[in-house]
């Protein structure tokens, strides 16, 4: 491999993780217990990659304040109940483990809490291929670029050997945000139409391109 990029930043659902169908059918179900109105899997789709507090706001507007931590508490409870039936993408643990050996620097920008990755990370026996993350509970969440400024920060990267592999906008435009490079996968939340909008590097069908690509360009 090349070496362009120093540092391979990946978002989790739907970029590693195939969570995404869990994520809208748990915000769908926690806005039905609470009696609000059930978002369509479009809007659901949308918001995933967000830090939980927005993707809800957003997702489901006519949330009341007051009522914010309740719909939390029954998103968390949908969403760990699939939790033991989710799995990563295939072939994404071997693309992981190839480019830790190809001496990449692998880490992690999520909108997930950090005890939901450090539970996945756990889980998956993958936490030891990461030098570092970040979630959205300990930062500004996407697009914000905080996620991406901290790590650099903390690895000693520069933004022209970084790079954002991610299924969202949020992920890309938080790469642009940032002043990094942007990758999109099509896999996982948002369509392909949608990632060229904020002009990617490239955007991949599959995890098996996603290597491919980075096998030849990074």
């Amino acid at each position: 491999m090349g070496k362009r990029f120093e540092l391979l930043v990946f978002d989790w659902d739907g970029t590693l993780m195939d969570s995404a169908a869990a994520i809208v059918a748990s915000i769908q179900a926690s806005a039905r217990d609470l009696g609000l109105p059930v978002p369509g899997d479009d809007a659901a789709r949308h918001v995933i990659g967000l830090g939980l507090k927005d993707a809800l706001t957003y997702a489901v507007p006519q949330l009341a304040p007051e009522n914010y931590g309740r719909m939390v508490e029954r998103y968390r409870h949908h969403y760990l109940s699939r939790d033991a039936e989710l799995t990563s993408f295939a072939g994404a643990e071997a693309l992981l483990r190839d480019l830790a050996d190809a001496g990449f620097q692998l880490a992690v920008a999520t909108g997930k809490s950090r005890a939901g990755l450090d539970r996945v990370l756990g889980a998956t026996g993958l936490a030891g291929l990461f030098v570092s993350s970040r979630c959205a509970d300990e930062c500004f969440s996407k697009p914000h670029p905080a996620m991406l400024l901290e790590l650099m920060d903390e690895l000693g990267v520069a933004r022209a050997q970084t790079l954002m592999i991610g299924d969202t906008t949020h992920d890309l435009q938080m790469a642009i945000n940032a002043g990094v490079a942007g990758l999109g996968v099509t896999y996982g939340a948002h369509p392909k139409s949608q990632l060229l909008e904020f002009s990617p590097l490239a955007c991949v069908d599959n995890v098996g391109e996603l290597a491919a690509w980075l096998r030849a360009n990074a």
